[in-house]
């Protein structure tokens, strides 16, 4: 799973940013990211466009917006989808606060976490429907709304996702 992995990554994620149109620009940055020690100390070492995955990886995938256009623009919407056998672990940290909401069906439907489904199980012979919590690890995309992004200013957006 080591090329045909990253192009898919590559690829599926070149899709969601050419949707974009407009005064918004986006730049998608991948890394893979390895725990190193660092004179003794744990760090995070981010390895930029990596060659090969690996499965049980982690990597960062960061978009940069830009207001490309001379007037601020209000609500807009960034989505990304979480790439193809890779699952959804976390927020990128230190990075804008924008509205994030996350789907579970393709982008079908968008809610905030924690999302919630119905499904229906058996209980004493009987089909019994019931609401329960959406893993993370079953996200298929993620979108924020920036509230507001003003001319030529850009802010960065991101998740992590593990390789399966």
């Amino acid at each position: 799973m080591k090329r045909p992995l990253l192009t898919t990554l590559l690829s599926l994620t070149g899709l969601t940013l050419a949707q974009s149109a407009g005064p918004v620009q986006l730049d998608l940055t991948l890394n893979l990211v390895r725990s190193v020690k660092v004179d003794g100390k744990p760090t995070e070492q981010l390895t930029p466009n990596p060659g090969a995955v690996l499965p049980g990886q982690v990597l960062s995938q960061v978009v940069t917006a830009r207001n490309t256009g001379t007037t601020a623009l209000k609500n807009v919407p960034i989505t990304l989808p979480v790439p193809r056998n890779t699952f959804y672990l976390a927020p990128e940290q230190g990075l804008s606060g924008a509205r994030a909401e996350y789907s579970f069906d393709g982008g079908k439907t968008f809610g905030t976490a924690p999302l919630k489904k119905t499904v229906t199980v058996t209980e004493n012979g009987k089909a019994v429907r019931k609401e329960i919590e959406v893993k993370p690890s079953e996200y298929t995309t993620v979108r924020w709304t920036v509230a507001e992004l003003a001319a030529g200013k850009t802010l960065k957006l991101g998740y992590r996702v593990q390789v399966k």
